[in-house]
């Protein structure tokens, strides 16, 4: 016998009908965006208005755009130590949950030159996305006997470099180039961030400088070059002839091999040189890494993945790129990206050993 509810229909497919819908409902919790529902941070190691915080609020900005769920974006600057200190807590003191994104600059040498310096081995940290740069290393036209074109610099007299600290990458590229090319200079270190430094520069109380390519054209560039102020000297490549980085596109700088063969006749070689090439070849292929803290869940991970992926279609993002910053930044976020990168974090030990006597010497100057 079957029996009927009020309305006539038989319970037991009413009963199954409630069942598929229960299923049905549950599937949908089951595949609802990660992100939904949640607020994401974006914090990047260094501070407000310098090259890496330009392109971590455009990159944080579509981001937004593009992750699954619609979760609320908040950017927070985390600066010091030559962006150490952020990259730091992103490891030790972020929540694990996926809510907390690094935008991280300089790391990947920070860690692979002193690994013991970190208390949460960086290589465990879940890797999404990585972007390839280069460093512009530029001086005041002023500087005795006076700078007209990047070979002057070996004729420079009292020159003083600045930079953000002893054993930060671009810092220790800009001293390993002026050493090979033999060019006598002080060396004042501690400046925050870029903004600093810039305007210490534009005082005269420093004369040479280096800054990526995005705050290159944004800042430096209609400033300082197309003033007279400074000039580019080189910028950091390991390749002689044209520089093999997209974001150099249209300026007319030389690579340091090319600058040294210009003014020595040969191309460089011998232990500064085997440091410098291993510094850029760390960081210059590394030079954002985008990152969530260790053991994040792995649906963050996709989903942000995805998010970067996306971005690499958005015609709005690569608009307000080169307008903003000249170039668009093309982010490496492959599946395979996370080993990759672990890989490559690993710096041979005479080399660290090298670089790390050389940093030392700065404070016996």
């Amino acid at each position: 016998m079957t029996t009927l509810d009020r309305r006539g229909w038989p319970l037991r497919a009413l009963w199954a009908m409630c069942a598929a819908m229960c299923l049905g409902s549950a599937g949908l919790a089951d595949e609802a965006p990660f992100y939904r529902g949640k607020r994401l941070t974006v914090l990047i190691n260094f501070a407000a208005s310098g090259p890496t915080d330009l392109e971590g609020r455009l990159f944080a900005k579509y981001l937004a755009r593009h992750t699954a769920g619609e979760p609320g974006f908040v950017v927070q600057n985390m600066d010091g130590a030559g962006g150490l200190v952020g990259a730091q807590y992103l490891g030790e003191a972020a929540p694990r949950d996926g809510t907390l994104l690094g935008y991280l600059t300089g790391a990947a040498w920070r860690f692979s030159a002193d690994p013991d310096k970190w208390r949460v081995d960086f290589r465990t940290y879940e890797f999404i996305a990585s972007q390839t740069s280069t460093t512009i290393h530029f001086v005041r036209t002023d500087v005795p006997p006076g700078i007209k074109e990047a070979a002057d610099i070996i004729k420079a007299q009292g020159l003083i470099a600045g930079g953000l600290s002893a054993d930060a990458s671009k810092d220790l590229r800009l001293r390993l180039g002026l050493d090979m090319l033999g060019v006598p200079y002080a060396y004042v270190t501690g400046y925050r961030s870029s903004p600093p430094a810039r305007l210490a520069m534009q005082r005269g109380e420093i004369h040479m400088y280096s800054e990526s390519p995005p705050a290159y054209r944004a800042v430096v560039e209609p400033t300082m070059v197309r003033t007279g102020e400074a000039i580019p000297v080189f910028v950091d490549d390991v390749v002689d002839g044209p520089a093999t980085s997209p974001q150099l596109d249209g300026l007319p700088i030389l690579t340091l091999p090319s600058l040294y063969k210009k003014v020595k006749g040969t191309l460089p070689s011998g232990p500064l040189w085997e440091a410098y090439r291993t510094i850029y070849e760390t960081n210059a292929t590394l030079t954002r890494i985008i990152a969530l803290p260790p053991g994040a869940p792995k649906a963050a991970v996709e989903a942000l993945r995805s998010a970067i992926e996306a971005m690499a279609h958005d015609r709005d993002f690569a608009d307000e790129c080169m307008t903003s910053i000249g170039f668009v930044p093309d982010y490496v976020a492959s599946p395979s990206r996370r080993d990759e990168i672990r890989r490559m974090l690993v710096v041979p030990q005479q080399v660290r050993a090298f670089i790390a006597d050389y940093t030392r010497e700065v404070a016996r100057r």
